[in-house]
């Protein structure tokens, strides 16, 4: 458990990161993670797909930035080239998630595509100690964002375990922060889940084996909220530049972030609007921060973990918000969620974590400076 001397110390630090300056945070006495809104970033992002030994006709779907909020991410338009015999933007109908959708005649032996897309991003942070004025959702947004999809179901035993997590919890943003915590405290970041798992949040919880990557953790959250009756959704996305405060575990590595997705969720609450958390985050820092393996109580993870019940860090780009996906054209099984380009031929539908037969390169590069 931590310690009143290292919580106290830890949030000292936190108040303090506002009037840091950001080439301070790293020299900053403790680990400090706390992001705020302030300047917008512009990035491009070039996604790049080849499709080897191409069998008849050949389609791909390439995930393009699709959310527009005020607050924090603005798309900026899309590029691409190809020898394909078509190329057009599809938006899914139900939850507004956009791709490039690419068709290749049969005869065609080395299917391509480049993608530029541009978009800017910037931290943000809800004060939940002051009361807000954010508009209500719609009766329509509040059906779409409580009910159940294909893995994330809210009855049962998700309903069950939401129940008794919230139990005796009388407000909204005391049963968010629960099961934010519950979520945290009981689950782990299982390295070798494959790609970000795939939420499947109730053969979790009836195996008892919490453990898994950010779509499977964060569906989790997501799950439970819904359950407990909290609009909730997961926001599908990818690491686009290194955090700024240091911690090596939550940005990318290098301008090639082909292997950099990112799910993220989102609570929404009454006067707040959507709330940014990220329990997934906190067991990535427990697990891969350096020096690695660190304790729950750890000085880093207690700062990352005080953050991201409220706030992100903007070097990121979410792309959509969308579960159960049916590609058009597409003769394969719907999609759990959208985050990896995809790719069909003949022969079906590839592994898109596969780069022996569906190679793709996706780059990400800061246009200006904050």
């Amino acid at each position: 458990m931590t310690t009143r001397r290292q919580f106290l110390s830890t949030m000292a630090a936190l108040s303090a990161a506002s009037t840091l300056p950001q080439s301070a945070f790293a020299q900053a006495s403790a680990p400090v993670f706390a992001p705020r809104p302030g300047s917008w970033r512009n990035f491009q992002l070039v996604t790049r797909l080849e499709i080897a030994a191409a069998d008849g006709r050949a389609q791909a779907w390439v995930p393009l930035p699709s959310l527009t909020e005020s607050e924090w991410i603005r798309p900026g338009g899309n590029e691409w080239t190809t020898n394909a015999g078509s190329a057009e933007v599809r938006r899914d109908d139900k939850y507004g998630a956009q791709f490039l959708h690419v068709e290749w005649a049969a005869g065609e032996k080395a299917p391509v595509v480049e993608v530029t897309s541009r978009f800017a991003s910037r931290d943000r942070a809800v004060d939940l100690a002051k009361p807000g004025n954010a508009p209500a959702l719609s009766e329509a947004e509040r059906r779409l964002y409580t009910e159940g999809t294909d893995l994330i179901p809210v009855d049962g035993i998700v309903k069950e375990t939401a129940g008794r997590i919230t139990t005796g919890k009388t407000t909204d943003i005391d049963k968010a922060r629960a099961i934010y915590e519950w979520v945290v405290d009981n689950t782990f970041r299982n390295a070798a889940t494959r790609g970000c798992g795939i939420g499947d949040i109730a053969a979790m919880l009836k195996t008892g084996n919490l453990g898994g990557k950010c779509a499977d953790l964060n569906a989790l959250y997501v799950g439970l909220a819904r359950a407990a009756g909290l609009p909730a959704r997961d926001v599908y996305g990818l690491r686009v530049a290194p955090s700024r405060f240091g911690y090596k575990s939550l940005g990318a590595g290098s301008e090639i972030v082909t292997k950099a997705q990112h799910c993220r969720a989102e609570v929404h609450l009454s006067g707040h609007g959507w709330v940014p958390v990220d329990p997934a985050d906190v067991r990535k820092v427990v697990l891969e921060e350096p020096p690695g393996k660190l304790a729950i109580d750890d000085a880093k993870v207690v700062a990352a973990r005080h953050a991201l019940f409220g706030a992100w860090e903007g070097n990121w780009l979410g792309y959509n918000a969308a579960h159960d996906l049916t590609l058009p054209g597409a003769k394969g099984p719907k999609l759990e969620f959208l985050m990896y380009p995809q790719a069909e031929t003949a022969a079906g539908r590839l592994d898109c974590l596969d780069p022996d037969t569906f190679k793709y390169t996706i780059r990400a590069k800061e246009l200006t400076a904050a």
